[in-house]
């Protein structure tokens, strides 16, 4: 692999450019929409467009000419090689990866595909890349891995925090190929000197999350009048962040994390999965009450109190009872902290969803994996 005959990216900028995997999906799209709003950094999107990925999360930012999208699976060695060489970046921010539980325990394979060896696929091609740069070009490339708080598996139900210094005890497929790329980030690391920096994170949500995971979920079986299915009692503890504020978090480690650490980033907001859905019962409820749910009366119909559509369902196989973060190392050495509380966040998530309701139809529908075929076409011409 050689990147002796680099293809100059016809762009001039002040700033850097950068890949970003997993663009198109929850945090990945925060993470561009807030670098494209708040620098004047090149975004690189790359994306495979799987179920999770929607570019409809990007439309505000998508016109900009520091964004470019470019439709590739991270596991394709070659075409990541190509566009190492046509966009010559700055840095990498790995987000791009399998990430629903529940899918990875019905059909692990994929998981280990995209999480394990597209990490490895992209590392090689950094690796070879950075081997080519020399100056400043080489002195400040930077490959962030975005990682999950899951790697560290189950916490007692104690007063216990996830360190960056805990132990890895992965549960389920998903957090065990995450776990396996981590590993493999910190080898290339000592191994090769590739110049990286690694975060975990706690539970996001926000906007532009896909309706498949709890709160989005929650929201959305509510104002359609379904039940609101929680997993045994409802008693697993998450610590909830706002993507906005990881987001933040992300492009700070980014700019001035120091090589070879790791970041743990959470949003001091733990709560039982019960708290959190009744939580939004509660928001719902007060809206029902001063008229603001009339658009969706038909699918509410007289329903009063949202508390009572929730249903116990049989738990997840392997479910970690808690997952808690200590965020005092980035805190303390970036000087980063989260801006919303939880009740903040989850007001304007709640209003959000109420308010884009022809963002997440594309989804229920399935218009949205248009966009994927519609691609596909225009590369096969």
């Amino acid at each position: 692999m050689l990147f002796s005959k680099i293809v100059l990216f016809e762009m001039i900028h002040l700033n850097k450019t950068l890949f970003i995997t997993g663009g198109a999906g929850f945090i990945g799209s925060a993470v561009i929409r807030y670098i494209i709003q708040h620098t004047d950094d090149v975004v690189v999107n790359i994306d495979k467009l799987t179920y999770a990925g929607n570019l409809d999360s990007l439309s505000m930012v998508s016109d900009s000419p520091r964004y470019h999208f470019e439709q590739v699976d991270i596991t394709a060695s070659g075409q990541i090689q190509a566009l190492f060489c046509k966009y010559q970046p700055d840095a990498v921010m790995h987000l791009a990866a399998e990430s629903h539980v529940d899918r990875s325990i019905t059909g692990s394979r994929v998981f280990i595909d995209t999480n394990i060896i597209g990490t490895y696929c992209l590392l090689e091609n950094a690796r070879h890349y950075y081997s080519s740069l020399s100056g400043e070009k080489r002195t400040h490339f930077r490959f962030h891995h975005i990682s999950t708080d899951e790697v560290f598996g189950d916490l007692p139900n104690t007063d216990a925090f996830f360190t960056e210094n805990t132990p890895y005890d992965p549960s389920s497929p998903y957090s065990a190929s995450k776990a396996a790329s981590d590993h493999l980030v910190r080898a290339w690391h000592r191994t090769y000197g590739l110049p990286v920096v690694l975060t975990n994170c706690s539970n996001n949500y926000g906007y532009y999350h896909f309706p498949e995971k709890l709160i989005p979920l929650m929201i959305l079986n509510a104002i359609h009048g379904k039940p609101l299915p929680v997993y045994g009692q409802g008693n697993q503890i998450r610590d909830w962040l706002f993507v906005e504020d990881h987001a933040r978090a992300l492009y700070l480690v980014l700019k001035e994390g120091k090589i070879g650490e790791s970041y743990n980033i959470g949003g001091h907001n733990e709560r039982t999965n019960l708290d959190v859905v009744e939580q939004i019962c509660e928001i719902l409820n007060r809206l029902q009450a001063v008229g603001k749910l009339a658009k969706f009366a038909p699918q509410i119909g007289h329903i009063r109190d949202f508390k009572s559509l929730i249903t116990f369902v049989a738990d997840r196989p392997g479910h970690d009872l808690r997952y808690a973060i200590d965020a005092s190392k980035i805190e303390h050495e970036l000087g980063w902290r989260p801006q919303e509380t939880f009740e903040s966040g989850l007001e304007k998530t709640v209003h959000w969803y109420l308010e884009n309701e022809a963002w997440w139809q594309r989804i229920l529908d399935g218009s949205y994996q248009l966009q994927r075929l519609g691609l596909d076409c225009e590369e096969s011409r």
